[in-house]
């Protein structure tokens, strides 16, 4: 699906990683990142949410948090990282990106308390639990600083991924407000969720879950017991067509993750003002039983569509057409993935050596694929800036 869409929008990028692949310069198994269009869709983003009134945060995670990605996110006006774990807020502060938010999805470790507040300062940090919270304002408290402290709440109806359960009861908001607020070393900021927007395949919009009206009827109590300014963290499957929709529910903070890459289930739908600047290449390795096997280890498909045939580009020389477009069988989940299985049939079958190209809506740091950014495309003069691995640390490739 995503592959469409690179295909139709950004087939300078397939060329260009095509070519840099077939000239040695960019390793099979790699997340290819085209750094300018990052930057222009980091732009597109900061400027609708300017004009929402919302502060907006970048979500690296599914690009494996590449430091060159995060220098184009910057470069286009976004400065602050949320953090989905410490391995994100190591590797975004080393790329010299403000840590904005820790803390959510994932809770930070007792033992990593001290360390985050004394290395990262976070602009907001969530908690799911008294406990958390304590934990964060010890540490806050420790370093010299008072910690802004979002809680994450949860409803009844409310809807969450499984793993991904947890907060403090919406309906005693008002009470862990005032229990975040006595600490030493932490000031109550606000509240958050995930997902408050979520893509609706059958309406095939980005809709608001319940979790955005136990939001708003959160901040409402907050309001009616005297607090004011409230941070409302809204995020989930955010473009910058969807901004608005957030800041007349009352959301004050977005993060976009996939959208800075053109990567949510929307752009697959729509034409968006993101173009799509992310792909997954590797190399056909060995012929067998007819299929064509090629190299693996990146290949996770974000579930948000049913099962689908899964097609690649499959060729020698950089080309779009779709006459180079081949079936791939993907190993489930349970599996390692060595390798995928490419239909080997017919006229012009894929040989050992040629590229393959796939477009995913990527979940790069769960991988063990190298993370490569590409500058120049727009120019014309493609060159290989980074090659890293999922925590944002250069990799010594071909060596």
């Amino acid at each position: 699906m995503f592959l469409d869409v690179l295909r139709r929008r950004n087939p300078n990028f397939v060329e260009a990683a095509m070519r840099l692949h077939q000239d040695g310069q960019l390793p099979a198994n790699s997340y290819v990142l085209d750094l300018d269009t990052v930057e222009a869709n980091a732009r597109a983003l900061r400027q609708e949410a300017d004009r929402n009134g919302l502060k907006i945060f970048a979500m690296t995670k599914q690009a494996g948090r590449n430091s060159g990605l995060c220098r184009a996110i910057m470069r286009g006006g976004i400065e602050g990282a949320v953090a989905v774990d410490m391995a994100c807020a190591r590797a975004t502060h080393k790329a010299g990106m403000k840590l904005a938010h820790l803390g959510h999805l994932q809770q930070i470790a007792r033992a990593e308390a001290g360390a985050a507040a004394k290395t990262f300062r976070p602009s907001y940090w969530t908690v799911f639990n008294d406990e958390k919270a304590n934990e964060a304002a010890q540490a806050a408290n420790a370093a010299g600083y008072r910690q802004d402290v979002l809680a994450r709440i949860e409803a009844p109806g409310d809807i969450f991924y499984r793993g991904h359960e947890g907060g403090f009861a919406a309906s005693d908001i008002v009470d862990v407000a005032e229990r975040i607020a006595s600490l030493d070393g932490a000031r109550f900021a606000g509240i958050t969720t995930f997902p408050a927007l979520l893509f609706d395949e059958k309406s095939r919009k980005v809709l608001p879950t319940p979790n955005l009206t136990t939001l708003r009827r959160a901040a409402e109590a907050l309001a009616r017991a005297g607090h004011k300014n409230i941070e409302i963290n809204a995020p989930g499957t955010t473009s910058s067509v969807v901004l608005k929709a957030l800041a007349e529910a009352g959301a004050t903070q977005c993060e976009p993750g996939n959208g800075l890459h053109g990567t949510t289930a929307l752009h697959v739908m729509e034409d968006l003002p993101e173009l799509p600047a992310m792909l997954y290449l590797t190399e056909v390795s060995h012929l067998s039983g007819g299929k064509a096997y090629c190299l693996g280890g990146g290949f996770y498909i974000d579930p948000i569509f049913p099962d689908y045939d899964v097609k690649a580009i499959v060729a020698r020389e950089p080309t779009v057409a779709a006459s180079a477009l081949r079936s791939v069988e993907i190993p489930p989940p349970s599996a390692i993935d060595y390798y995928a299985m490419i239909d080997a049939s017919g006229a012009k079958a894929p040989q050992p050596g040629d590229t393959a190209v796939f477009g995913f809506r990527g979940q790069a740091f769960v991988t063990r694929a190298y993370i490569v950014g590409v500058s120049g495309i727009a120019a014309g003069t493609p060159k290989v800036e980074t090659i890293e691995n999922g925590f944002g640390e250069a990799m010594a490739w071909p060596a």
